[in-house]
């Protein structure tokens, strides 16, 4: 059976923000930009240009729990070093 990752989710502080970083600064596509309204949140997905496979799915932090992962969603992989 084929398997495959579509979406890697990375908690931002706001979309908009994001989309700009992701776009303006490293060239990314806004591949969608959808108001999901029962959950009051956006469905924001960027992908590198000519990608195929793998996009990043930017999801705005909604709880205090989620917010302190802003930026630090990689953890330290100096840990396992």
């Amino acid at each position: 059976m084929k398997q495959n990752i579509v979406h890697i989710a990375l908690v931002v502080n706001d979309y908009d923000e994001a989309i700009d970083f992701y776009t303006q600064k490293l060239n990314f596509v806004l591949v969608e930009d959808t108001y999901q309204a029962e959950q009051d949140k956006r469905w924001v997905v960027v992908s590198p240009p000519g990608s195929t496979g793998t996009t990043l799915l930017l999801a705005k932090a909604s709880k205090p729990i989620q917010e302190k992962f802003i930026g630090d969603q990689a953890g330290d992989a100096s840990s396992y070093f």
